[in-house]
């Protein structure tokens, strides 16, 4: 007869969350790990970011270039947060798929729960932070005037549902770190669909306008949490109890890589908050054509903006098991990877230029922005990608703070110095100055991240 304690013990293991089934990166091919976690991760990414470009598509037809200009700057600001949670959900993922990688699932359950906890409370105050210097925010991009108070009323609607954003992103992080990318993905899309359904309803049949578009984006919020939940509590049975004493040390043990990826996050709204503050001298044209590039960029390139959380828990788990050669196949697939997805990319957006510019009414010096950003200025994003696998190596390999270097450094000197030059003549030039840092900066990145992964035999990082 078997004692209570072996049952426990058994019964424990007959969970999802076992040792076999959730390291599962440890063999198999890499090209197919990455291929599945890339392309779920990005259908997922995609569906976070595709919520906002539906909410431009359909207040674009109202054909008011203020409220188009109100939303353009409403998405910046949304850009920053977005970002926290993205670098929150790297922290999540690496943490939590690390103690699985190395068969410590009661710890993997324990971390889960406090993760989610931490991520509550820090989009909470996040959110509310927000809506109390809105204005200043606001101003300070170069907002003013109609669309300045449009964009504020926006915003005031949609930032206290933050945490229900960042509670759904974690839980996609967690789903990730077991490797249910299918359901990790499903909880993003679920709430992208739900978002195409109810702008036409909410904007256009209830007349609510910008108005209606926010309430929308709360729903899909909600729709988000409790997707993500299922999956983590009810199929995975990832969480655990909340363990005060130990609650310290896993905060400390998963800021350790979530701030500096919340850092190296940050980089990029940064870069980009500059950008639209240079682009809107041009008028309120030009920052409707920046908010239509800012909007089409990750879902164009949905399958680039994947690759540091999709390609993390594979990194992960081998780490954790000691597979360093495994490490440096799968930082050479990734790669690959990258040239391929950016190419296919780069190559829709060429051709589908003219109907774009038409859908979301564009015309004058927004269209002009659009055409030259599909037909060359993407270009640059070969380099965003070599920087966003570098990134990956750098935040699960213990070098976050190379990320967060590479990644400032390419939103500052990358940046603010050639958009000042570009600003001297348009707004094209500004964003062909943006591209330049990336060739730069991108280059460097990767060139460092591949030294770090032929050094882990040695280093045992």
């Amino acid at each position: 007869m078997k004692s209570p304690s072996s049952r426990s013990t058994a019964g424990a293991s007959a969970t999802p969350l076992n040792a076999p089934a959730a390291a599962r990166f440890l063999s198999g091919s890499l090209m197919r790990h990455v291929l599945v976690m890339a392309g779920t991760g990005a259908i997922g990414l995609v569906a976070v970011f595709a919520v906002d470009l539906i909410n431009l598509f359909y207040i674009s037809r109202l054909g008011e270039k203020q409220i188009a200009a109100a939303v353009g700057f409403a998405g910046v600001v949304g850009f920053f947060h977005t970002s926290i949670c993205i670098g929150m959900m790297i922290g999540i993922t690496a943490s939590v798929a690390r103690l699985i990688g190395a068969n410590r699932m009661a710890d993997a359950r324990r971390m889960a729960t406090h993760s989610l906890l931490v991520m509550v409370v820090t989009t909470l105050l996040l959110g509310l932070g927000t809506v109390l210097f809105l204005p200043s925010l606001l101003g300070a991009l170069g907002a003013s005037g109609e669309v300045a108070r449009l964009a504020q009323r926006y915003l005031t609607v949609t930032m206290p549902s933050l945490p229900l954003l960042g509670l759904g992103m974690a839980a996609s992080a967690l789903l990730r770190s077991v490797g249910d990318a299918r359901r990790s993905m499903v909880v993003t899309l679920g709430a992208a669909a739900l978002t195409a359904c109810l702008d036409p309803l909410f904007i256009f049949t209830f007349d609510l306008g910008l108005d209606g578009a926010a309430i929308v984006s709360v729903i899909s919020r909600m729709v988000m949490v409790i997707l993500g939940m299922n999956g983590v509590w009810r199929v995975h049975r990832m969480l655990g109890p909340v363990e005060r004493p130990r609650l310290a040390d896993d905060v400390r043990e998963l800021a350790s890589i979530a701030a500096p990826a919340v850092l190296t996050n940050l980089a990029t709204p940064v870069g980009a908050a500059f950008v639209t503050h240079s682009v809107a001298q041009f008028g309120a044209s030009a920052v409707a054509g920046q908010a239509t590039i800012d909007r089409v960029t990750p879902v164009a390139f949905g399958l680039l903006y994947s690759l540091s959380g999709a390609v993390g828990p594979i990194l992960s788990q081998n780490l954790g098991a000691g597979q360093f050669e495994r490490v440096r196949e799968t930082m050479r697939t990734s790669l690959w990877f990258m040239l391929l997805a950016v190419g296919c990319a780069w190559l829709l957006l060429a051709l589908l230029q003219g109907p774009l510019i038409r859908a979301f009414s564009l015309e004058g010096m927004a269209a002009e922005m659009v055409h030259a950003f599909c037909t060359w200025i993407c270009a640059s994003f070969f380099f965003a990608g070599a920087l966003f696998v570098a990134n990956a190596a750098f935040n699960n390999l213990g070098r976050p703070l190379w990320s967060t270097g590479f990644n400032w450094a390419r939103a500052t000197l990358g940046t603010i110095p050639f958009a000042w030059w570009g600003a001297q003549y348009g707004p094209v030039q500004v964003m062909a100055g943006q591209g330049a840092g990336l060739v730069i900066f991108g280059t460097l990145a990767m060139l460092a991240s591949l030294r770090l992964t032929r050094q882990l035999g040695a280093s045992k990082l």
